[in-house]
């Protein structure tokens, strides 16, 4: 495509870089990037796609900014304070680069809207909170046959994945989905980040690893995450990268699977 002197001048940066240049560039302007949650990972997952001219933003999420939202969702500030999260991160978003496309879904993601929601967009990024949505993400974009690049955060410890199990390699095997993982919720209470707490620059160091590995997907470029679960631990700062393995016994994507829908139950 060709550039205009703005694009050039705002993406220069980028264009220097061999891995990406003006047809990597390209394909980031054509992207189109869905991110559940505007908040603690999703503020900085979505200010540096947009920065990046990811050309399509979709942002779902319910809730309405809160001050205690302020000490880690950098996309939301005072002044719109009461506002739904969804069209405070437009606001935010536009004014850090006019030319992207801010798409507010102002719905909880669940077992009715998920197939809806993930099939309009090429990669799926997963800010959100708690496991239901995590395990219906995870089946919405298998099914859909969409990347997912999914973090989670609590306290001072964070870790990230992407799972695209849909792919299959050329000798027929494929990559882990989320289940393979995590086949189901912890037993137990788990507490939410509003329980338990969290350190608000994890959220930002965390969430802009998400939207570096985002990237790397739209340019398929460098070494994906799929297969690789990267874990930091914050107090001793250091980062650790455990493998993961497809499981032939996961009920969505091995052997035999029991899960050939989306549905609430199945997590």
């Amino acid at each position: 495509m060709d550039f205009d002197d703005e694009q050039i001048k705002r993406y220069a940066r980028h264009i220097l870089l061999q891995e990406v240049g003006g047809e990597g560039q390209a394909k980031l302007l054509s992207a189109k990037v869905l991110v559940v949650g505007a908040g603690g990972l999703g503020s900085p997952l979505l200010l540096y796609l947009a920065a990046a001219g990811v050309g399509t933003l979709g942002i779902a999420d319910d809730d309405v900014v809160d001050l205690s939202n302020l000490q880690r969702q950098i996309v939301h500030d005072v002044s719109r304070i009461g506002q739904p999260k969804v069209d405070s991160a437009q606001t935010a978003l536009k004014a850090i680069n006019p030319e992207v496309r801010v798409i507010a879904h102002k719905e909880r993601i669940n077992a009715t809207n998920a197939m809806r929601l993930v099939s309009a967009y090429d990669i799926v990024a997963d800010g959100s909170d708690n496991f239901s949505t995590r395990f219906i993400l995870n089946d919405a974009c298998y099914f859909a046959k969409k990347t997912l690049v999914a973090a989670a955060i609590l306290r001072f410890d964070a870790q990230i994945s992407t799972f695209k199990a849909h792919e299959r390699h050329a000798d027929g095997t494929h990559g882990p989905c989320y289940r393979c993982f995590l086949p189901g919720p912890p037993p137990g209470p788990v507490p939410s980040c509003a329980e338990a707490g969290v350190l608000g620059a994890l959220c930002g160091m965390t969430g802009s690893l998400q939207a570096t590995e985002v990237i790397k997907e739209i340019l398929v470029i460098g070494q994906s995450l799929s297969g690789s679960l990267i874990v930091y631990d914050g107090l001793s700062a250091m980062f650790r990268k455990l493998r993961l393995k497809p499981d032939p016994a996961c009920p969505l994507c091995g052997e035999t699977p029991t899960i050939t829908t989306v549905t609430a139950h199945a997590t």
